[in-house]
């Protein structure tokens, strides 16, 4: 169920087959991860998951936001925020200052707008894609 609402929400966006097929398995949720905590899901009123979250460690300092997905029926309904803000909370819950996040381009506005800062671009190997490189400075303590 979490997969198909990263896959859906990804595809919410128009990318083809193609590239959707070469994705799947990147946008795909940890087992490891819901195991050890760095995974949120966040329910409708309904109490159905309408989007997810998953943080990983990357060192001492610096957390990434490995995936942050709402299903496309709860876009623009608050999840997106509150997902990111869980984002933040489990990074600082690993002790990391800083939260990196590879974008993709449909959702740079959003990241920009909840205060992350604009440092660059990822490659991704695809076709010379590059994907907007975000980071959120995570303030020790801050709720």
């Amino acid at each position: 169920m979490l997969d198909d609402i990263c896959f859906r929400a990804k595809a919410h966006w128009g990318y083809d087959t193609v590239f959707m097929e070469n994705v799947r398995d990147h946008i795909r949720v940890s087992g490891e991860a819901i195991a050890l905590g760095r995974v949120w899901v966040a329910l409708d009123p309904g109490g159905a998951p309408g989007g997810v979250v998953q943080v990983d460690r990357l060192d001492r300092a610096r957390a990434d936001l490995t995936l942050l997905f709402v299903a496309p029926e709860q876009m623009g309904r608050g999840f997106g925020r509150a997902l990111f803000d869980k984002a933040c909370d489990l990074a600082r819950d690993l002790g990391t200052e800083e939260l990196l996040i590879d974008s993709d381009p449909q959702a740079a506005g959003f990241y920009a707008a909840m205060g992350a800062r604009h440092v660059g671009d990822t490659a991704t190997g695809y076709r010379g894609r590059l994907l907007p490189r975000f980071s959120m400075a995570l303030a020790r303590g801050a709720l």
